[in-house]
């Protein structure tokens, strides 16, 4: 099968054909159509996450995957071949991923099926990106007319996030550079776009006292920690924790969990237009490399890998 993998620590994305991986117990082989870019695929090719997992080389990137069922292994239930799903690759080890012909994946977490109204290349850039947001989203739980601040609100986590904080009735304050960007948060819900290079003085003009809570999707910590007010919400997925005594801050670190529920419900919510699905460009598997390279440059909204 074709994939788009590295051979090891240093190496660089290349093409490589591996063999189909067969389903063992609980797992299901995927026919993989389309995925995504993230963060973590970058961290995975840059070899930070040396020591973290066992890599398996040559490692295939792609942490998000749809496509087909073509095979399931003993004690799968529920899923039979043909079936349109989608997910997260969560696997234990580093090795298999989106970015291939073929993925064996679990069939009891990191996977849901595709509802009608929902295709292959928008299923596959909202499994990883998506759960991170509500996951997020859910931590500072906005209640109606709170103001939530989004730090990184154009990228494909943030751009799912304003969506839902939005949709709670919260009036959302996204980072978005004067232009194309802020045009592309306001269309999501957002109440106001702020540069983020004069974050403090936009936000303090905004919400003088504070806001009630806030996601640190991007950007430095401490100065998105500073614009909360006292007692106010903080969820980051940096890991950024604040430390601030006397004031109160609630802080979670939001690692996604795409549990088949998340899933099921995002991608519901996708398919009935209740979640725009933002996808920037598409790139054919062959041009993985590019699509890491301008994800790196900084991008508005999601790019999906097609295979």
């Amino acid at each position: 099968m074709r994939t788009m993998a590295f051979t090891d620590f240093g190496a660089g994305l290349e093409a490589t054909e591996l063999p189909v991986p067969e389903p063992g117990p609980g797992e299901v082989l995927v026919r993989v159509l389309a995925s995504s870019v993230n963060g973590f695929d970058l961290g995975v090719l840059g070899g930070h996450l040396k020591g973290v997992f066992d890599h398996e080389f040559p490692v295939v990137l792609g942490k998000d995957f749809a496509g087909t069922v073509a095979a399931v292994g003993d004690g799968v239930s529920g899923l039979a071949p043909g079936e349109d799903v989608f997910g997260v690759v969560m696997r234990p080890s580093l090795g298999q991923g989106g970015f291939a012909e073929y993925v064996v994946v679990s069939g009891q977490y990191g996977l849901a099926k595709i509802p009608e109204g929902l295709d292959h290349p928008r299923a596959g850039v909202l499994g990883l990106a998506g759960t991170a947001a509500l996951n997020a989203v859910d931590a500072v739980a906005p209640q109606p007319g709170e103001t939530v601040l989004i730090s990184g609100a154009t990228g494909g986590v943030g751009a799912f996030a304003v969506q839902l904080a939005a949709a709670r009735g919260a009036r959302v304050i996204a980072t978005a550079r004067p232009g194309a960007e802020a045009a592309f948060v306001t269309g999501l819900g957002a109440a106001w776009a702020v540069d983020p290079a004069d974050l403090p003085t936009l936000v303090r003009a905004i919400a003088p006292g504070g806001v009630d809570a806030a996601l640190h999707l991007a950007g430095d910590g401490p100065a998105v920690a500073a614009l909360l007010a006292d007692g106010g919400r903080l969820a980051s997925t940096l890991q950024y924790a604040p430390d601030e005594p006397g004031r109160d801050i609630k802080a979670t670190a939001v690692m996604a969990d795409p549990n088949p529920d998340t899933l099921a419900r995002l991608a519901a919510d996708a398919a009935e237009g209740r979640l725009r699905v933002p996808v920037a460009r598409t790139y054919p598997l062959a041009e993985a490399p590019r699509a890491i390279t301008d994800f790196t440059a900084g991008t508005v909204g999601k790019l999906a890998v097609t295979i």
